[in-house]
């Protein structure tokens, strides 16, 4: 079994976040055709799961449920009703294929949503460039996906040379010296590792530590203890969303207070904040929007959490929300023709709560790469300067 298939008639919102789903019939005087079937498999289960219902499928939900809301998404002038096929992937990459696979070859959905992460969305891309469906990905940080030139593949998050290159420009201008870094031994880690490795050369910043850890950790401490001794400037961890809040934890308890403390991915989650209360002050991270962003950043911003009771994170739900206007934007023009579809993102810039983006091959050439930090009770974007909401300052002690 693939996992329990669901199907969503979204005007509240989907059972797999708790809220009442709403029949077909309700949409039959304000739409015309049948409904548009999305398809998409994702984790609600598994080591994933504390990403993928943070800055994904909370989008897909609310996205259906406002568009239906409208009377359904247009495509070219005709209104018809989202229904959203969601499936758990439970964070097991051949069952994220199997799924999709399954969705794209034998259900034939009219359009697919990505799935989660880096390495699901590297297994499913090619998939998805086979069966000819787009896949707008808001969660994939991979230099190779980009470099495979898939033609229905576009990503929106900016890729590990443009976050490490920010991140150690940033650094530079704030008279760095010493760093230590810790990254996680997958597709996410290894490339941003890399990544962070080569803007480093290009800077007389020393490198005292550099440690792998494999997906799952449970204990950082120790590692945490040696970098404390060689006192660096700052620390950078290249982490999942549990081990970003393990680090952080446990360099609290160790004492280990370095100026600058970088851990993402999940830094830019309302979790983070939760869970570390006080001690979130000045820790950076990943991030490149907020409410301050643009008024229709607000709105989504203010929408996202009043539906679900909880903050969309202040990265990957921003181009998560973007993909879906693209998505949106792209077939209101263009209809449901998947190679014309993909020929028209391909070529037009859209408008979105993050400003214009438009791609290069599959990659968002519009946004480049941003470092953020919790100051008060918002994770402010503090670098590259033009982009910023707030300005850069050194970490507190922990409390």
């Amino acid at each position: 079994m693939l996992g329990p298939n669901r199907r969503h008639w979204i005007k509240g919102t989907a059972t797999a976040l708790g809220a009442a789903a709403v029949a077909p019939q309700l949409f039959a005087q304000n739409s015309t055709g049948g409904p548009v079937k999305i398809g998409y498999a994702i984790a609600r289960t598994g080591p994933w799961a504390a990403g993928a219902q943070v800055s994904q499928e909370p989008n897909y939900l609310l996205w259906a449920e406002q568009v239906n809301a409208a009377g359904g998404l247009s495509v070219k002038g005709a209104k018809r009703p989202i229904e959203l096929i969601g499936y758990d992937d439970r964070s097991e990459t051949e069952t994220c294929v199997r799924t999709f696979e399954k969705l794209m070859g034998s259900d034939k959905v009219d359009l697919v949503l990505p799935p989660w992460g880096s390495g699901a969305n590297f297994a499913v891309a090619p998939l998805a460039n086979r069966f000819g469906y787009p896949l707008l990905a808001p969660t994939a940080l991979s230099r190779k996906l980009i470099d495979m030139r898939l033609p229905f593949f576009f990503s929106l998050l900016q890729q590990p040379d443009k976050m490490m290159g920010a991140l150690v420009d940033m650094l530079v201008a704030n008279n760095v010296k010493t760093i230590a870094i810790v990254y996680m031994d997958d597709l996410f880690g290894l490339e941003n590792f890399a990544a962070l490795n080569n803007a480093l050369k290009k800077t007389s910043i020393q490198v005292v530590e550099r440690k792998s850890y494999p997906l799952g950790v449970k204990d950082l401490a120790p590692v945490l203890r040696t970098i404390k001794d060689l006192n660096p400037d700052a620390f950078i961890g290249i982490t999942y969303p549990p081990d970003t809040i393990l680090a952080s934890r446990q360099a609290r308890e160790v004492g280990f207070n370095p100026k600058y403390f970088y851990a993402s991915v999940g830094t830019a989650f309302q979790l983070y904040k939760n869970v570390m209360a006080a001690n979130t002050e000045g820790v950076i991270g990943m991030g490149s929007w907020n409410g301050k962003t643009s008024p229709e950043a607000k709105a989504y911003f203010d929408a996202h959490t009043k539906k679900f009771g909880k903050e969309p994170d202040r990265w990957a739900s921003g181009h998560a929300w973007a993909g879906l206007q693209i998505l949106q934007q792209a077939v209101e023009k263009i209809g449901l023709d998947r190679k014309a579809l993909r020929e028209h993102i391909a070529k037009t810039e859209f408008k979105t709560i993050l400003g214009p983006i438009r791609f290069e091959g599959s990659e968002n050439a519009s946004i480049p790469g941003t470092v953020s930090q919790w100051q008060g009770s918002d994770f402010e974007v503090v670098w590259p300067k033009d982009r910023a909401t707030a300005q850069l300052m050194p970490k507190p002690a922990w409390k």
